[in-house]
């Protein structure tokens, strides 16, 4: 698939296709800086919330690498961005996914053609093979994971063994929505690189930039302006109610860990049978929710370690059965009763 869905009128690019990036000025700096000293570490963590352009960052820079891929050029010393132009041959190699130096490990679809839940581990193995072997494309290769939270236990365990010990003019950039929860083991081997959420007013533009939604469009400044900072949530937001859902959702979430049975048929009934749209507003508030919890405890008086440790563990089963709901496009009432009665339970 080339394009991520956000909703029926508006196709997101997959981050290959795009060139722009907003904000991100010291990441952008620190991985150019790092590059053409000519002692760039191997593997890089790029880290933050979803949607903010970690996954843009990542494959700027290995359009950057894979066309400049000796650092001590003069055009890399005297780079003050990793813009590479879009019609340059090795940028269309890569946006239409066939350059030889580049790796991609992302979620794909099965044999059923359902997207997958996890990247496996035979797709991880492929950087062996990629790595090891001889040049189809002279010097630098570049494996993107996108993301590397999505890895299953021995997909990661896989990669982790490549990372210690890693061929020559290799460059890892795995993408993480969730850089504290991946591997002790392969963060040790890991530059990391956190981003911070968008400034409302990068939010509009990337918005604008990936939907044509016009800049000075009332409805892109209000999604933006919800949003926190992603221009995924913004594009979201922009679907249909998604704003409206996701404050219903919000004002269930205060209740907590009281629910109102009625309530929660009538936000099952608001997501619909195949909204992905409404399922990803859904998900996504919750998932805002918890993240809150788990970083500022403040928030929640009642908050102990073993409290936010049952809250951590349910937000991995909730992320789990949202992604099977979507994929296997099931009901969506069974899931918003499952979801609220984990979290009643885990805030008791």
């Amino acid at each position: 698939m080339s394009a991520r869905q956000v909703e029926p009128q508006i196709t997101v690019p997959h981050p290959r296709e795009t060139s722009a990036l907003f904000g991100h000025r010291e990441a952008e700096a620190a991985l150019l800086n790092a590059y053409r000293s000519g002692r760039i570490p191997h593997a890089w963590l790029i880290g933050g919330a979803q949607g903010i352009g970690k996954a843009t960052l990542a494959y700027r820079m290995a359009r950057f690498v894979l066309t400049y891929r000796d650092p001590s050029t003069p055009a890399v010393q005297r780079a003050e961005t990793l813009s590479v132009d879009p019609d340059d041959s090795v940028a269309r190699h890569i946006t239409a996914g066939a350059h030889g130096g580049l790796l991609t490990l992302e979620r794909t679809l099965n044999d059923k053609g359902v997207m997958r839940s996890v990247i496996t581990v035979d797709e991880t193995r492929e950087t062996i093979g990629f790595f090891g072997s001889t040049a189809a494309v002279e010097g630098w290769r570049v494996c993107i994971v996108d993301t590397v939270d999505e890895l299953n236990p021995n997909a990661a365990n896989a990669l982790l063994k490549i990372l210690e010990e890693p061929p020559q003019q290799s460059l890892f950039l795995l993408v993480s929505h969730a850089p504290a929860r991946v591997l002790a083991t392969i963060q040790s081997r890991c530059r990391k690189l956190p981003l911070r959420p968008l400034a409302t007013s990068d939010v509009v533009r990337a918005a604008a930039l990936a939907s044509d939604v016009a800049i000075d469009n009332p409805a892109l400044t209000e999604a933006a302006s919800a949003s926190e900072g992603s221009v995924a949530r913004a594009l979201t937001l922009l679907g249909g109610d998604a704003l409206k859902l996701q404050q219903r959702t919000a004002a269930l979430l205060a209740t907590l860990p009281k629910v109102d049975p009625r309530e929660l048929h009538a936000l099952g009934d608001s997501l619909g049978t195949s909204d992905r749209v409404a399922l990803a507003a859904f998900v996504d508030s919750i998932d805002r929710w918890i993240a809150e919890r788990l970083r500022n405890p403040d928030l929640d008086a009642n908050a102990n370690l073993p409290r936010l440790a049952r809250l951590a563990e349910v937000w991995e089963k909730i992320v789990r059965a949202a992604r099977d709901t979507q994929d296997y496009n099931l009901e969506r009432k069974p899931l918003v009763f499952s979801v609220f009665g984990m979290l009643a339970e885990a805030t008791r």
